[in-house]
This record gives C-alpha cells, structure tokens and sequence, in this order.
C-alpha cells in the first residue's frame, strides 16, 4: 500500500531541495519516491514554493514518463518500444501482454499486482526485445518469455 499524503512531509522534501540550481525535478523525484505517485496536492505544493503556476509543474509532470499521478503496482514492468525493440517484435509481444492482462499502457491489474508502462530504449538494442521488471533488465523477450516475466511479478 502506497504511503499516505503527508504534507508536512512533504514540506520537509522541497525545503531540502529548493536551494538547488533547478530544484524542480530533485523535489518530484523525491516525492514520487516518497510518496509513491505526484498527487495533486503536490503539484499545488511544489509551484506555490517554487513560484510558479500549477499548469508549469504539471506540465513537467506530465512530459516525463518516470513521473506518475496514480500510485504503481508492487511491481513495475517497463517495455521498450524503441526502434531496435520494434523491429523485433517487441510491439506484438507487448499488445499481445496488455491484451492477455487486460490492461492499457500505464494502467495497472485490478489487484495491484502490475503495472505495464513504456519505456523509449534500455540500453539493450543488441539483445532486443527487452524489458525492465522492478529495475533488472531482461533481454530477447519473445511472447511467451515476456508473459512468464509479468507472471513471475507475483
């Protein structure tokens, strides 16, 4: 269960990251790991110390991926759809998983298992397909190797 909402916690984070050059992504990537996701109340928190517009602090929070508004499963499947991974396969394999799970991109299992996101190059293009399962990598994924992945994520 993710962290509950604190705010004077909150508080305490951007207070230790505002004397930064560019303190913005340092705060949000300090609350997200705190508290899980950026809520709402967060992004009203963090332009009003910043001193900037809640459109602006969202508006970053909506162009990177690694950000999220919701809270993920206890596991994060991350698949590349780059180009390498795209020319091999990697799409099918990955509508195939969202079809056999039920899910969106971003979205995760009603039981808070798993959630699938997407991700633009691990690094990995020799051993494409790839993906990230809670931060460790696994390459040369074909349909049945990537399903047995996100089951393994129980």
């Amino acid at each position: 269960m993710p962290p509950v909402w604190d705010s004077l916690a909150a508080e305490d984070i951007i207070t230790a990251h505002e004397a930064l050059e560019g303190p913005m992504l340092p705060i949000l990537h300090a609350l997200q790991a705190r508290f899980g996701c950026i809520p709402e109340e967060a992004i009203r928190l963090v332009a009003a110390r910043l001193n900037l517009s809640r459109a602006e602090v969202h508006g970053v929070v909506s162009f990177y991926h690694d950000f999220r508004r919701q809270p993920a499963g206890r596991h994060v499947l991350k698949l590349c759809r780059a180009e390498a991974c795209q020319s091999m396969g990697g799409e099918v394999n990955a509508a195939h998983l969202l079809r056999r799970l039920g899910l969106e991109w971003g979205a995760t299992t009603p039981d808070g298992r798993l959630t699938v996101e997407a991700v633009y190059c691990l690094g990995l293009c020799a051993c494409a397909p790839n993906a990230m399962l809670d931060g460790e990598v696994h390459g040369r994924l074909g349909a049945q190797a990537l399903e047995a992945l996100a089951m393994e994520a129980s």
